[in-house]
């Protein structure tokens, strides 16, 4: 599904006169590539179902059910499986290589302030794939070409969408738990076989997924037992806004965070980016209009390589705290084709003060 969300430069002067708030209300418009946009991206509320894809050279926006997916196979040189982080997936490893063996649920492989993030449970949230587990790399170790080294993972699925309707400014993203499954991963060829099945099942599913060079990943839901397009092709997208499992420092270690209103780079299909942040509290704005191409800095762009995170635009929430948009900042972004963007986050909240609103400005720089 794809849904373009614009207001076009004409309607850029009139938020540039309103203060940077969390809460500013669009009222969006559909059109084409703009030199200078508003953008709503449709992650549909304080429950944010949707994961949403936005390539700023176009304006188009694609938005997806988070629970549409559960495995992304890579279709890069090296064989590698995420899993679905916007629904807390975690997978363990089991001492065996027989997919028909009945299994067990293991209620410690899971997301969440408790998990240790060096058990390995999730993908590293820098969005590099290679490492050799313990929190490094992918939550399943990289695919043998020789099929005796690839075990039998545990994997919990997380969690459905949500239909509570949270406190005015939370967020509820986390529905009934979609349960286990038993999976293998094995090699065909310059191809993926997956084997699935449910925990005490002594039979299993098989199927080839097949890698796409035009994508980051091919995506397959083991639920619907089906093949599933999820991101655009990879050249043509630059911001994914999603849920999303992080690691966060906690007493002496890293456990495992669940982040709502989350933002990453498409790193594996060339996007940069790096955050200018301003002395004054609310001068990410003056900073925004006044920044030219003649200021881009290209040796910055290179710390975004290593981790799809994109920079931070919101504030944090805690017992005591009201998430807002970081106003003191703002962010330079590079597409896969060399185009440079300036983007500054406006809202993440609507008028009424709901979450999963995301609202930014960007503008090409030329």
């Amino acid at each position: 599904m794809k849904k373009s969300i614009l207001i076009l430069a004409a309607a850029v002067g009139f938020l540039a006169s309103c203060s940077s708030d969390d809460s500013i209300t669009t009222d969006p418009i559909t059109g084409g590539a703009a030199e200078g946009s508003i953008v709503q991206p449709n992650i549909g509320g304080p429950n944010e179902p949707n994961q949403v894809y936005v390539d700023l050279s176009t304006g188009e926006s694609t938005a997806v059910v988070r629970t549409s997916w559960d495995l992304g196979f890579y279709s890069g040189a090296d064989f590698r499986v995420i899993l679905n982080g916007s629904v807390k997936m975690a997978a363990k490893k089991l001492e065996t290589t027989n997919i028909d063996e009945v299994q067990e649920a293991d209620p410690t492989v899971t997301v969440s302030y408790a998990t240790d993030a060096t058990l390995g449970y999730v993908d590293n949230p820098t969005g590099i794939l290679t490492g050799n587990g313990g929190g490094e790399g992918t939550a399943i170790a990289e695919i043998s070409a020789t099929d005796s080294e690839n075990y039998v993972y545990l994997v919990n699925m997380g969690y459905g969408l949500s239909n509570t309707i949270p406190s005015t400014g939370s967020a509820s993203v986390d529905g009934d738990p979609r349960g286990w499954m038993k999976i293998r991963v094995l090699r065909s060829g310059n191809d993926y076989k997956l084997q699935y099945a449910e925990l005490d099942a002594t039979t299993h599913e098989e199927v080839t997924i097949a890698k796409n060079g035009e994508y980051n990943f091919t995506f397959f839901s083991m639920v619907n037992n089906t093949q599933t397009l999820v991101e655009p092709k990879k050249g043509d997208w630059d911001l994914n806004f999603t849920t999303f499992t992080n690691y966060y420092p906690y007493n002496d270690i890293t456990v495992l965070y669940p982040f709502a209103d989350y933002t990453l780079l498409n790193v594996k299909g060339g996007t940069r980016a790096y955050e200018i942040i301003t002395e004054e509290a609310e001068g990410g704005e003056a900073g925004y209009n006044a920044f030219t191409l003649a200021q881009v800095d290209s040796a910055q762009f290179e710390a975004s390589a290593a981790d799809h995170r994109f920079v931070t635009w919101r504030t944090e929430a805690g017992p005591n705290a009201t998430m807002t948009v970081k106003t003191d900042r703002f962010f330079v972004i590079k597409d896969a084709d060399g185009n440079f963007y300036k983007v500054l986050f406006r809202a993440l909240k609507n008028d009424l003060g709901e979450r999963g609103y995301p609202v930014f400005e960007y503008k090409l720089l030329q």
